[in-house]
């Protein structure tokens, strides 16, 4: 219901310390739910809110922000809508879940590192058939922690209380919504937003994948932030790129080789802000900490994201949301709420995409701070506290499902995509006097030199 979806962005909006009379210029409509035991409509609409409201405060608009919750809860899915031809399917023919000895475990082996890993301690497996089988010898702690040993991804399946007594359980309640870090030093921004297109010339660099720091990064190049995404050589993932890859610069550099690494260095010094979803220490090992990034950009707007939290010992550990949605209970509060016989998850990747948005607004509140007083500073948000927060709003009211998609939701222009000609959904959000729109079809990654967009004088 809007109001629920309403209070869910003014207590996120409390977090961020927002100002109390951009809160009131929000009006969040549509009718209909998505079926869930969890406000999953809500947290969309209440995240995308949150979005815009930063979006507004950096760009001076006092008007209103108009949130669409039906049309969000369908952005949760897919916004694409191709035009003969297909987007692969989004998982590896062995990924879900499985009853092993003691209970359920769900595997993620959409990456082929992570399925090999997992073949490594189960077998190689052809099909899903052969691979329960496989797992139904194990007991699921046993076989996530072996699996885990191996470099690849799994989850045991949790209630909601199991997870709340758990040590990680309790580092993430105990952690915040979004952990801001002020910078100690006072830079002048390069940047400042612009009537109408507020956000260009502002140079974003993503070295963010599957899937919440990409819909972060295309909410920002949605007001016109130059989005130069970063992929390392050999990855790629198929079913989401078409999604994601909205609006951005898409390039590769290996930052095992010396003359990548200079490309890197100077493309970080000449952005205003890095995004990234390494788990904690993996940028450290490559040689660019918190430290190295503030000296080679000084006043770097720096937002960062993990599975599981930034604290307690799950700290760094891989994980996904469907995994997190397996280990924080929400998968087991859905099998309940079904009264079904194995997980039910939620009906899209929600931890995923809410968290993208509060990344986009979490940037957006730093670029304000920097735009004030020069201090700007740093981030971070988890999948897990995403998930706690839902959690938190409790369980879904009764209500129908959102109305059928009709050519009416579509934007009018067709995007030549790298795969072929598509329509999208018009956006969810409006704010007033500013245009969300693309400037980029969607594009395989690599397609582009690693270079900014538009060149600038800073």
């Amino acid at each position: 219901m809007p109001e629920f979806a309403e209070a869910i962005a003014a207590q996120i909006w409390s977090v961020f310390e927002g100002s109390p009379r951009s809160l009131a210029q929000l009006r969040v409509i549509g009718a209909g739910a998505l079926p869930s035991a969890f406000r999953v409509s809500d947290l969309a609409a209440g995240t995308v809110a949150a979005a815009a409201l930063a979006l507004a405060e950096v760009a001076g608009v006092d008007g209103p922000v108009k949130v669409d919750r039906r049309l969000a809860s369908f952005w949760f899915a897919t916004a694409l809508r191709p035009e003969g031809w297909r987007v692969p399917a989004p998982w590896d023919p062995v990924a879900g879940d499985y009853r092993a000895r003691d209970g359920w475990i769900r595997l993620h082996t959409n990456a082929p590192h992570h399925r090999a890993a997992a073949e490594r301690v189960l077998g190689s497996q052809a099909d899903r058939a052969g691979m329960g089988r496989a797992v139904a010898g194990w007991a699921k702690a046993e076989l996530e922690a072996a699996i885990l040993a191996e470099g690849g991804c799994a989850a045991e399946m949790r209630g909601l209380d199991d997870w709340a007594a758990h040590p990680q359980g309790r580092a993430v309640a105990a952690e915040p919504l979004v952990a801001f870090e002020p910078a100690a030093d006072r830079t002048a921004s390069r940047w400042r937003p612009l009537p109408g297109r507020p956000l260009e010339g502002l140079r974003v660099l993503d070295l963010t994948r599957v899937l919440a720091g990409p819909v972060a990064t295309r909410f920002l190049a949605g007001f016109g932030a130059d989005v130069l995404r970063i992929d390392p050589p050999d990855w790629d993932e198929p079913a989401l790129v078409p999604e994601v890859t909205l609006g951005k610069t898409c390039a590769r550099l290996d930052l095992r080789r010396d003359a990548d690494r200079a490309t890197f260095e100077g493309l970080l010094a000449g952005a205003d802000v890095f995004v990234h979803g390494y788990r904690p220490g993996a940028l450290d090992g490559l040689g660019y900490g918190a430290q190295a990034r503030r000296a080679l950009a000084p006043g770097l707007v720096d937002v960062s994201l993990d599975a599981y939290g930034w604290t307690g010992p799950w700290a760094g550990r891989r994980g996904f949301d469907s995994l997190v949605q397996m280990s924080c209970g929400i998968a087991r509060a859905g099998q309940l709420w079904r009264g079904a016989d194995r997980p039910v998850p939620l009906p899209v990747q929600a931890l995923d995409h809410a968290t993208g948005y509060l990344m986009a607004a979490a940037v957006l509140r730093l670029l304000a701070r920097r735009l004030a007083d020069g201090t700007g500073g740093a981030a971070r948000l988890s999948l897990a506290r995403t998930a706690a927060l839902l959690a938190a709003a409790g369980p879904s009211a009764a209500e129908e499902e959102p109305a059928p998609e009709g050519p009416e939701d579509l934007a009018r222009e067709v995007e030549a995509t790298s795969w072929g000609p598509a329509r999208r959904l018009r956006p969810p959000v409006a704010v007033a006097g500013v245009a969300m729109r693309w400037g980029r079809a969607a594009r395989l990654l690599g397609d582009d030199a690693p270079a900014w967009a538009v060149e600038r004088a800073d």
